[in-house]
Parts: structure tokens; C-alpha cells; sequence
């Protein structure tokens, strides 16, 4: 490829803002995983679906491709020191965080929002494995979303009308 592409691409995708999510599913030995996610869409409204994409090389890329169900949590605009521990490569990202079982499911405390769903299609590209989850249950808080844009984590959404939605 075209290292000239490469950097544009690079530069391009810098521009685009993207919410933070941390990704979670049981492993095989039953302890939790998670890491941080960028690449967090909607698949499908009917049925309400989420679409996550997962480097190969990530530590929880087996527990999500084998597992039948994982957890997305969007992350709130406080919630950066949160996503720093779940974008590092410590051992125990769950030591010090508030979680808990959600059936088999991490779920986190505190996230803006939190789905659970079970893995419905997984496809196999390049260096990615893509995950496409129905949503079975979930719950959304109020405030704004943590943002990364521009390879920095923390950017904020103001509201228009100056109040939190």
C-alpha cells in the first residue's frame, strides 16, 4: 500500500469525532475483559443492533469472537481516566472499577449508556474481526458523551441551548 494513502487515511479518520466506548464479554477462564472501542456504530434499528470492530492482536479479541454475548459501554464526558485504564495493557483492568455480572456480561457502573447484546454475525476482515450484537437489554443516563477526535481523548459536546440533554 501506499504509504502516501496511508498517512492520508491516517489524517482523514483523525478528523472524524467518535464517542468512546469500553467493550466487555466473560473469557474463557471466567474472568472479565474489556477495551476501549472508537469503531462503535448502530447496525440495525428493527432489530435495535450495534456494530463493534476488534483488532486481532486486542487481549479480549477471543472472549468477544467466541463468546455469545458482550457488553458496550459508551462512555460519559467524566469518564476519561476510565477509558485510559481500559485503552492500557494492564493485567487487571477490572481492579478499582465498579462492575458487576450481567448474566455472563461485565457490566460497568457509572457508563452514559450500556447495552447488552448477543452476538448475532461476525465477520472476518484484514487485521479487524467485526461483531454485529442484537441488543437484549440496556440503560442510558443523562449527560454528554466522551469524545476522541484529532488522536486525543476528551473532547467534549457543549449543548446548543446550554442545559444537558
Amino acid at each position: 500500500m501506499d504509504d502516501g494513502v496511508v498517512q492520508t487515511f491516517r489524517e482523514a479518520m483523525a478528523c472524524l469525532a467518535s464517542g468512546i466506548a469500553v467493550i466487555t464479554a466473560r473469557r474463557s477462564d471466567g474472568h472479565p475483559c474489556g477495551l476501549v472501542a472508537t469503531s462503535v456504530s448502530s447496525f440495525s434499528a428493527n432489530p435495535p443492533s450495534a456494530l463493534v470492530s476488534v483488532a486481532h492482536t486486542s487481549r479480549c479479541h477471543s472472549a468477544l469472537t467466541e463468546g455469545d454475548a458482550f457488553g458496550v459501554h459508551i462512555l460519559a464526558a467524566g469518564q476519561r481516566e476510565l477509558a485510559t485504564v481500559f485503552a492500557g495493557l494492564g493485567d487487571d483492568k477490572f481492579a478499582g472499577v465498579a462492575w458487576e455480572w450481567d448474566e455472563n456480561v461485565p457490566r460497568i457502573e457509572g457508563a452514559l449508556s450500556y447495552l447488552r447484546c448477543r452476538r448475532s454475525a461476525l465477520f472476518e476482515l484484514y487485521d479487524h474481526s467485526l461483531l454485529v450484537g442484537d441488543v437484549t437489554s440496556g440503560l442510558v443516563q443523562s449527560g454528554e458523551p466522551l469524545v476522541y477526535m484529532r488522536r486525543r481523548i476528551g473532547w467534549h459536546l457543549e449543548p446548543t441551548d446550554g442545559q444537558s440533554r
